[in-house]
């Protein structure tokens, strides 16, 4: 897998990169920038060395004269070296920094703004279809996502299976981020029934047996550690009354699915279609995150039920999109669409499904779910 192009670029200053661990920053910035000198945080020696002193990166830097671009891996172990990243960056030797992350929350609260406006902030995902290509098996994707982690795996399954695990040892233990580590592994399977639905909290604190303070606790790390988030609400010039829940999504399907427990109550299709629906979302995110632009992304619903999964808003995009996990339509499933071009005829409306045909009713384009997965390119329109 290390051998695939991704879409992201990176832009030519210093520059944050976040995202989940096992997306494959490190891998990509090793390709990308064989010249440049790397610090390496997960490694129990560096991480010592520059938690004791922070200010030994100077020494680093300048023992390598050669290397214009200093590459920090997992920045947020040790935050007090963005200071020292700061100065250097002011000094009079032009250098580039790159700082990857794959938690928000430690540098959130040490001041990560002390570099705005001299490292931007980007993120990288897990993979896109149009990144694996040929390698692309919808189906697949459903059962193990797309983490760069995960399929590069000898045993895909397994390693998929540790990596929420890997998660809570390595950073919610480690930092000490929640008091109660059972209760947040509690959280985490119970907030699987909420993947792709309203977000009741309520609900969710009843489900895991804590209370709806620490569950709210709990939603800001899980964000905070990029696993996570929660979709708002499209309400720009309402002419319904919409409901006031976001919804939540994990951050790729094979999470989803790994967390999600299943049993004989579970309908056919049923954990398969919340998949599918946080697959697509995986990818929007994706798109908007390597295009030009500021592309956000929201769901509608209104207070009678009518619901689109998805609407993506931006300077040149206004999408609606409808996921279904089923090979034919029915009028039902075009019918909240339908309603949302009734209150916004500029937008475009996109069905997605499991069948073969690409079809147009009325307005609304109905497009195989793996045909629009594989066309979706950052830069390029949704709706072709």
């Amino acid at each position: 897998m290390d051998t695939l192009s991704r879409f992201f670029r990176a832009p030519e200053g210093s520059f944050f990169l976040f995202g989940p661990r096992g997306t494959g920053k490190s891998t990509w910035l090793r390709q990308q920038l064989p010249e440049a000198a790397f610090i390496d945080l997960l490694d129990p020696e560096s991480f010592r060395a520059y938690s004791a002193r922070p200010e030994r990166l100077r020494e680093f830097v300048e023992a390598c004269p050669k290397s214009t671009t200093i590459v920090i891996d997992e920045v947020q172990k040790v935050p007090e070296l963005l200071d020292v990243v700061h100065q250097l960056i002011e000094g009079s030797v032009r250098r580039r920094f790159v700082l990857t992350g794959s938690s928000a929350r430690k540098l959130k609260r040490s001041g990560v703004d002390l570099l705005a406006g001299r490292a931007v902030l980007k993120t990288m995902h897990p993979f896109m279809a149009g990144e694996l290509g040929g390698r692309f098996d919808l189906q697949q994707s459903l059962r193990l996502g797309m983490l760069a982690l995960v399929l590069a795996a000898d045993n895909p399954a397994d390693t998929l299976r540790s990596y929420a695990a890997l998660y809570v040892r390595e950073e919610v233990m480690t930092e000490g981020l929640v008091r109660n580590i059972g209760g947040f592994a509690r959280f985490l399977e119970a907030l699987s029934f909420s993947h792709g639905a309203l977000l009741s909290v309520a609900q969710v604190a009843r489900d895991c047996q804590i209370n709806r303070k620490a569950v709210e606790g709990h939603l800001d790390v899980l964000e905070d550690l990029l696993l996570g988030y929660r979709l708002p609400v499209f309400r720009r010039r309402a002419k319904r009354q919409l409901t006031h829940h976001p919804k939540f999504y994990y951050v790729d399907a094979g999470l989803f699915r790994s967390l999600r427990p299943s049993g004989p109550l579970d309908g056919a299709g049923e954990i398969d279609g919340a998949a599918l629906e946080g697959l697509v979302a995986q990818h929007l995110r994706a798109w908007m995150a390597y295009s030009c632009g500021d592309h956000q992304l929201f769901y509608w619903r209104t207070k009678a039920g009518l619901e689109v999964d998805f609407v993506v808003y931006g300077p040149d995009t206004f999408a609606a999109i409808e996921v279904k996990n089923a090979k034919k339509i029915s009028n039902a499933d075009i019918r909240p669409l339908r309603s949302f071009l009734d209150d916004y005829p500029r937008a475009k409306a996109l069905l997605l499904y499991r069948g073969k045909e690409r079809l147009k009713i009325g307005e609304i384009l109905c497009v195989p779910c793996d045909d629009f997965l594989l066309s979706l390119t950052p830069g390029v329109s949704i709706v072709q």
